[in-house]
């Protein structure tokens, strides 16, 4: 199994790339053949970890791990509360009429739960072409696919987002992209205070190589 992409390393914090298509942490319901970003991370530094956060399975992107209790402690609360800056880039089908949005259409979880308040800040980066916009999203809030379920609300669903564009549509622009089954979404960025220097870390991933792929400068 290949490695992870380390992004930041020190005594008690690691950051990795994590590859679409990986868990974060062990699912409830494990399946043959899941790939586990937590157990190949303690593997391959030797040591166990905690995630501090998570990413949806089909997104990739910075995901930050401590390998020390104390630590996730203070840090967790930042990632529940929502004080840590998060910043994703989704390549999306169509064009928003905003250069800049603060979505805050309420979300459930289910279609029995209560609206709770959501707040996603979206920002127009370019526009590729008259079907497809790469955008920056900064979730104000932690609700449930919150970027994925604004987007799509807006009409704008993200590219490859099965579960909210459509397996119709996204086969299609699978095979018109050659991105196969990708959701064209990435974790680009976390910033937050260490919780043992106090000074402001931000941690960044590369471009991801399919989102890069259509967005020439």
């Amino acid at each position: 199994m290949a490695s992870l992409q380390i992004l930041y390393q020190d005594d008690s914090l690691v950051a990795v790339n994590k590859p679409a298509g990986q868990l974060v942490h062990p699912s409830d319901h494990p399946q043959p053949g899941d790939e586990v970003t937590m157990k190949i991370l303690r593997d391959q530094i030797g040591h166990q970890v905690h995630p501090l956060h998570r990413i949806d399975r089909p997104t990739c992107g910075v995901v930050l791990f401590s390998t020390e209790a104390r630590v996730v402690r203070i840090l967790r609360p930042g990632f529940d509360e929502n004080r840590i800056k998060k910043t994703y880039l989704a390549i999306v089908l169509g064009q928003p009429d905003y250069e800049s949005h603060l979505c805050q259409l309420p979300l459930r979880k289910r279609e029995d739960s209560p609206l709770r308040e959501a707040r996603t800040l979206i920002k127009v980066l370019q526009k590729i072409s008259p079907d497809l916009t790469l955008v920056e999203a900064q979730p104000q809030t932690g609700r449930f696919h919150q970027i994925r379920r604004h987007l799509q609300l807006l009409g704008t669903p993200i590219v490859g987002d099965y579960r909210y564009a459509g397996p119709e549509r996204c086969d299609s622009y699978g095979k018109k992209l050659n991105i196969g089954t990708r959701m064209l979404l990435q974790a680009k960025e976390l910033a937050l205070v260490h919780p043992e220097t106090g000074d402001l870390l931000t941690i960044s991933a590369p471009i991801d190589p399919l989102i890069a792929q259509l967005t020439p400068q």
